[in-house]
């Protein structure tokens, strides 16, 4: 499987699979009786697929997790299939299309909220993975397509059988203790360690989008060695994930960060016009309200600047355009049957409070707020959302007056 946040690319959301390793499959396993070693947990010296070639053959059972249409776990549940027969499981989360080549496999499906799964979700599908672990020990049946089309095949072996640690040998080695380790830094604002460790972990998968991703956010946000060449370095990083052509919305959400602090540090009306562009195209990519409040807050901030006045108000009325998709985006995700599972909900709040406040909308506004505040359960929280507010109160006031001049 995947680690970290990865883009479903058929929806544009973001999984964040850690959350299905460390709630569902590995306590899964764990109860079923077996030892349980994801890839990034590894303790290798060298190239990460040398081990992972290794685990395929000889783990009593491998669990693929096909979520996002992955490639990498495509191929190694192919390689899965190819030296074993049976004691695989596939699984995936529930908007996953399958291909042609996979429509015999069966694939266990569960519901992912994005940045978390839904407690009542996790009990029941890491129940029913339990029960497939203990009835796939039990059965001889085969389930690998390979096996059961080609018969009288034969398993390969490897002449030195591996032995599955019952605890990862020297944690700080591994993959997966640098990212959390870089995670947990980034949540404490030490955004120069988060680079340093990031920077480690990039070694190790040098071509992984959430890590690449990660490093950019933690060098701009380290503002180190001055801010502009934070941000310029940054900007070199996500380059590595073909940013001109890329759909990914979080690649191009965090170009539009970069872009948007560059703008102010340099006052570039090129930098302006570039972080419109890549909020514009994550928010119609994804129809997300990270993006589109972005969006909308950056053509308030254009309209500010545009000497003519039909183009002023041309980008005025299209932030208030975009501010209601936002809003109605946010009424939708309330308004889910699952929107008391989800993690972001402080977000959803603040975001309507942002984008009644753009409209002038001051009723709506101030429930928005009060619900916000409620909901808030760090100070930063409050402070980023009203510092915010406080840069679109002085961007309308000017807007209003120049439009009115």
């Amino acid at each position: 499987m995947g680690f970290g946040v990865k883009t479903d690319h058929a929806t544009g959301r973001h999984l964040d699979l850690d959350k299905t390793y460390e709630n569902i499959i590995k306590p899964a396993a764990q109860e079923a009786g077996l030892k349980c070693v994801r890839a990034d947990e590894i303790r290798h010296s060298g190239i990460i697929d040398v081990p992972m070639y290794r685990y395929l053959i000889e783990a009593d059972i491998v669990i693929a997790d096909l979520s996002t249409s992955n490639p990498n776990a495509f191929y190694e549940l192919g390689v899965r299939h190819a030296l074993r027969p049976r004691t695989t499981i596939a699984i995936s989360e529930s908007k996953l299309k399958p291909p042609f080549d996979i429509n015999h496999t069966v694939i266990h499906q569960y519901e992912h909220l994005e940045k978390d799964i839904g407690y009542s979700e996790v009990k029941r599908f890491k129940g029913d993975l339990i029960e497939t672990i203990m009835a796939i020990q039990e059965t001889k049946e085969i389930d690998s397509p390979v096996y059961t089309y080609l018969e009288g095949l034969t398993p390969p072996k490897l002449k030195d059988m591996i032995e599955i640690p019952d605890k990862v040998d020297n944690e700080k080695e591994t993959l997966s203790v640098i990212i959390t380790s870089a995670k947990e830094a980034l949540e404490l604002d030490e955004f120069i360690t988060a680079k340093a460790l990031f920077n480690h972990a990039k070694i190790i998968a040098p071509n992984n989008d959430y890590v690449i991703q990660k490093l950019t956010l933690a060098t701009y946000k380290s503002e180190s060695p001055t801010k502009i060449e934070a941000l310029e370095s940054a900007l070199k990083i996500i380059m590595q994930l073909d940013l001109f052509s890329t759909t990914d919305p979080e690649t191009l959400g965090l170009a539009g960060a970069i872009y948007k602090r560059l703008w102010e540090q340099e006052g570039t009306k090129e930098h302006l016009s570039t972080s419109i562009h890549y909020y514009e195209k994550g928010f119609y990519i994804k129809n997300d309200y990270y993006n589109g409040i972005n969006l909308a807050y950056m053509l308030n901030l254009r309209s500010n600047n545009q000497t003519d006045y039909n183009e002023s108000l041309a980008d005025f009325i299209l932030a208030n355009r975009v501010s209601r998709e936002v809003i109605k985006l946010c009424k939708g995700l309330k308004g889910s049957s699952n929107y008391s599972d989800r993690s972001d909900k402080y977000w959803i709040e603040a975001t309507l409070e942002e984008a009644y406040f753009g409209l002038g909308e001051e009723e709506n506004y101030n429930q928005a707020k009060k619900e916000a505040v409620f909901l808030s359960t760090e100070n930063w929280e409050r402070k980023s959302t009203e510092d915010q507010l406080i840069k679109l109160e002085k961007i309308k006031r000017a807007s209003t007056l120049q439009i009115d001049t």
